[in-house]
């Protein structure tokens, strides 16, 4: 694999990219971020090949509370239009999903706790999960959640 521009976006000190800063010091990539919760410097999109978003306890339409966030959905906006490579996790895949015009809303319940996750066909195809066995037991805390956008591909199906 090729050296990878890799971004991230994480917005509270506590929801970091975890494995994920391994697997990219791993593979020898170059890894950047963007920490709302210190700075709102945005990188040149020229200068980065996939733009990871994280999650936070904040909802997509907090903007009047977190300012930063008009400006991070059109920076995601302008990496999906440039055909980036853009990973949203929780509120980051929320973020995605508003951006490409699907409707994000309270769930009926909330989830919260430590549940399985099992890869979908695409998944299972994606390069990116080589050697990960499903399903994989991971942590979820959400009250909100989306309608599926049409131009993405899902990694991990909806229950």
């Amino acid at each position: 694999m090729q050296q990878l521009r890799i971004h991230y976006f994480q917005h509270v000190p506590f929801e970091s990219i975890g494995n994920i800063e391994e697997w990219s010091f791993t593979n020898k990539h170059k890894l950047t971020f963007t920490k709302f919760f210190e700075h709102t410097i945005l990188p040149d999109l020229e200068n980065i090949d996939w733009l990871i978003v994280m999650g936070g306890p904040m909802g997509v339409y907090d903007e009047n509370k977190f300012k930063w966030l008009t400006a991070e959905k059109q920076f995601i906006k302008h990496a999906v239009e440039a055909g980036k490579t853009v990973i949203g996790i929780c509120l980051g895949a929320q973020l995605i999903a508003e951006i490409s015009g699907a409707k994000v809303y309270a769930n009926e319940c909330k989830e919260i706790g430590w549940f399985p996750i099992e890869l979908s066909t695409e998944g299972e195809k994606n390069k990116l999960f080589a050697g990960i066995h499903s399903p994989l037991t991971v942590f979820h805390w959400h009250g909100d959640t989306f309608d599926f956008p049409g131009n993405a591909v899902h990694l991990y199906p909806l229950h």
